[in-house]
């Protein structure tokens, strides 16, 4: 027993004397101590012959498997650190001196097994979890009540019996990918794990490394509270359930986040309780169902039935950043709301907010839409693309689901930015309730009505291009207004009209002020301020120059292919007698899909005359009735 003191009293001195490190080895983990802690007058104690006690950490002789010195710069040895380095079947657990007192740690092969306790006497510092290696066995589960960082610095790990990472730990988790490391998380089929990466408290992704993730019992990330995402390029490249589920609010601030394979939704946030609280300042203790996206760039491709790519149980707010999402699975019927359903790429149960950030949405299949929004949309600012190719879902002849680029279902209110929406075979843009478009340009193309709303429609400014193959150009099944703003309107067949108000109601059509162009005509029973006038001809194809009556130019616009030259073109602008000008050139800023710009040049005047026409849709005034 002497001979084993003095062995310890020289280490001792070995430590202090050369600044190193004394590293204890033990069944649960390995342990660091600085010289800093190792002294003559804090030595390490023997005691009884059968324990050692170093820095108020007590080990059992029996536990100890070797005891080295090392070099204390060591990685290793950082204060506040727990490594964790997995190889092959096994894995190593090596804790700093000054916080081994609060992780137990269990190995069973790869498989790590952390308790963490309070960490306050830490200077109230969070404890970091460091892991790498690789491994095809091999897990973390990580328990305790505190906060705590997991970083991974080069880590490929597989667990085939269940999560890769199972954090029940209810506390908020920070999840960082080191600078400069690839890591790549696997879960398996024989398990029955919510997810690859679970974590029942709050999960912070962040790091300026690369997280690849695959869920293959069910999802890829799922967390019990909210999750955020913050410099991180996270790729999800399969799980048989979503992407990334969480409960109380998703916010992606920076980062890439790149989503594919998965077997529902890309992104799917829920309301965590039974009672929303709103978004709150800084999010503090919010349980909305939210789903915020204020930067990076966020990439979702789903194929399942009636996916979604993003889908918020509350609201969602676009503020910034660069998002795709195409969605190309078939709609499908939903038997617990007994209706049928389509895709989305964008889908929020409450409200939707667009006011930054550039959006360019892609749906394939039958039912699918780019945004669907149960409550209201506002869109003030950014560059939304929706393009919607797929036809109507049919499930019976009373459950169907249509195709369309943009669907609210309350009121839908566009004061700014950007909006190209494209559907094949339904409506591009289409609000249950009101529409009213104050700023911004607005295209839409469609086989349908362009742009269609259930109740008043009001155009008071910006640029606003509806373009029909088939129906009206812009179609308000109330009043139609147009009080300012430069609108161009497509309709191709009598009787469908350019600009259409639901008649058949005893509702009209109001032009008091503003620009208009209406390639086929419009809805009879007009009111106007002013004077309307009917070129004398158009040519499918050409670009003409519309001015005003000072001569200052309103836009130039192309006469899109599909319209009908049957019926007329109306000009109109209530600053006085307007003139047009055919076979100008284009020049200027495109907008409207490349069928208008601010600037032109040459081009031939065209011969103006009163338009005193209006086609009649049924209702007063006659003609045949029309089903809306």
């Amino acid at each position: 027993m002497k001979q084993v003191f003095a062995l310890l009293t020289a280490l001792v001195l070995t430590i202090a004397a050369e600044a190193q490190t004394l590293n204890i080895s033990t069944a649960e983990g390995n342990y660091q101590f600085s010289a800093s802690q190792m002294t003559e007058n804090q030595p390490a104690t023997f005691n009884g012959g059968t324990t050692l006690t170093v820095n108020g950490n007590t080990f059992y002789l029996s536990d100890i498997t070797s005891m080295t010195i090392g070099n204390s710069s060591s990685a290793a040895g950082d204060s506040n650190t727990v490594n964790i380095v997995y190889d092959g079947s096994t894995a190593t657990v090596t804790k700093a001196d000054n916080i081994a007192n609060y992780v137990t740690a269990t190995v069973s092969g790869a498989h790590v097994t952390i308790t963490q306790s309070n960490t306050a006497a830490v200077d109230g510092d969070e404890i970091t979890y460091v892991l790498s290696g690789s491994s095809s066995d091999g897990s973390l589960t990580l328990g305790g009540s505190y906060k705590c960082t997991v970083a991974l610095a080069g880590l490929t790990l597989t667990n085939p019996s269940g999560a890769a990472l199972n954090i029940t730990n209810s506390k908020r988790i920070q999840l960082s990918a080191k600078k400069g490391t690839e890591n790549t998380l696997t879960d398996g089929t024989g398990g029955s794990q919510k997810a690859c990466i679970y974590s029942k408290g709050q999960l912070q992704l962040q790091g300026n490394g690369t997280l690849n993730v695959a869920g293959n019992t069910k999802h890829a990330i799922k967390s019990g509270d909210y999750i955020t995402v913050k410099n991180m390029t996270l790729n999800i490249t399969s799980a048989v359930g979503d992407g990334i589920n969480c409960e109380e609010y998703f916010q992606m601030k920076s980062g890439t986040v790149t989503i594919s394979g998965v077997g529902d939704d890309g992104i799917q946030c829920d309301l965590g309780g039974d009672t929303s609280t709103g978004e709150t300042t800084d999010h503090d203790d919010e349980d909305s169902g939210n789903v915020y996206l204020e930067g990076g760039t966020l990439t979702v491709t789903v194929s399942a039935a009636a996916s979604k790519g993003v889908k918020a149980d509350g609201d969602m707010k676009v503020s910034g950043g660069t998002i795709n999402v195409t969605t190309t699975g078939n709609g499908a019927y939903d038997s617990d709301e007994k209706d049928a359903k389509g895709c989305a790429g964008l889908k929020s149960d409450g409200n939707m907010t667009i006011s930054g950030g550039t959006l360019t949405l892609k749906s394939t299949g039958t039912g699918g839409k780019c945004i669907k929004c149960d409550g209201q949309l506002t869109i003030s600012d950014g560059t939304v693309n929706a393009t919607s190719t797929g036809s109507q879902y049919k499930y019976s002849s009373s459950a169907t689901a249509s195709a369309k680029a943009i669907k609210s279902d309350g009121a839908m209110t566009i004061s700014g930015g950007t909006v190209n929406a494209s559907s094949s075979s339904h409506e591009a843009i289409e609000s249950k309730s009101t529409l009213d478009i104050t700023g911004g340009y607005v295209y839409a193309q469609a086989s349908d009505d362009a742009i269609n709303s259930s109740s008043h429609m009001t155009i008071s400014g910006g640029f606003v291009m509806g373009n029909s193959s088939g129906n009206d150009g812009l179609d308000a099944n109330g009043n139609l207004y147009v009080k300012g703003g430069t609108v161009v309107a497509v309709a191709t067949s009598s009787p469908e009209v350019a600009l259409d108000a639901n008649t058949e109601q005893r509702y009209a059509l109001y032009i008091t002020g503003g620009n208009v162009i209406a390639i086929g005509g419009l809805e009879s029973g007009y009111s106007l301020t002013g004077t309307a006038y009917q070129a004398s001809t158009y040519t499918k194809g050409g670009w003409y120059g519309f001015y005003d009556a000072s001569g200052s130019l309103i836009t130039a616009f192309k006469v899109p292919s599909n319209s009908n030259m049957g019926t007329p073109m109306v000009v109109y602008s209530s600053t006085g007698t307007p003139t047009l000008s055919s076979g100008v050139t284009a020049n200027g800023n495109s907008y409207w899909n490349g069928y208008g710009s601010d600037a032109c040049s040459g081009g031939s005047t065209v011969s103006l005359s009163t338009y005193t026409g209006g086609n009649s849709q049924g209702g007063p005034g006659g003609g045949p009735g029309r089903r809306w």
